[in-house]
């Protein structure tokens, strides 16, 4: 039995959780969000006010189903009720970011700047002109916005210069040594 999976998943007061069949909605106080899940899980409300997700079958493919579903279905719930951000820090001289409506503007080295304009649901407020929030209720995608602004300009190793998660570490080489 999968450790993850059969832990079930309580429901805050002011989320709703509707299943249609193997469709389940999730509605709270910062938005609404729908997953479609495979036939081989099960999901079932109690009513103590939790899910709970349960395999079709012990096939193999069900088994290894089974953790994911219930930590999709766990983040969907936390999305709507609290959600998710990540935030990032720009490091290098002149690099920096601007972020006006939907739209962010990275000065990061380059010619010109990089503009990227943001999905709905995706919201990013810029610090000091050098560090990131990016805020939504659906993980995955506050996740894969990140990382695509990080790709933009990843921290080297020799300088450290360029986009990184808050707190990350970055290894740093050293450099050229000079003929002695």
């Amino acid at each position: 039995m999968s450790r993850i999976g059969k832990r079930p998943i309580a429901i805050p007061a002011k989320v709703t959780v509707d299943i249609d069949g193997q469709q389940v909605t999730v509605k709270g106080p910062k938005g609404t969000l729908a997953r479609e899940f495979p036939p081989l899980i099960a999901i079932a409300k109690d009513s103590d006010n939790t899910l709970r997700i349960q395999r079709v079958n012990e096939s193999r493919p069900a088994r290894q189903l089974h953790g994911l579903c219930r930590t999709l279905v766990a983040n969907m719930v936390e999305g709507v009720s609290q959600g998710f951000q990540k935030r990032l820090q720009i490091q290098g001289v002149g690099y920096r970011a601007q972020a006006q409506g939907d739209k962010l503007t990275l000065n990061v080295g380059y010619s010109k700047p990089v503009e990227m304009t943001m999905p709905s649901g995706i919201e990013v407020a810029v610090e000091k002109n050098t560090e990131l929030t990016i805020s939504g209720i659906d993980k995955e995608a506050v996740g894969n916005i990140a990382a695509k602004i990080r790709d933009v300009r990843p921290p080297e190793p020799y300088k450290g210069k360029g986009i990184r998660y808050l707190g990350e570490a970055v290894r740093r080489k050293a450099g050229k040594t000079g003929k002695k």
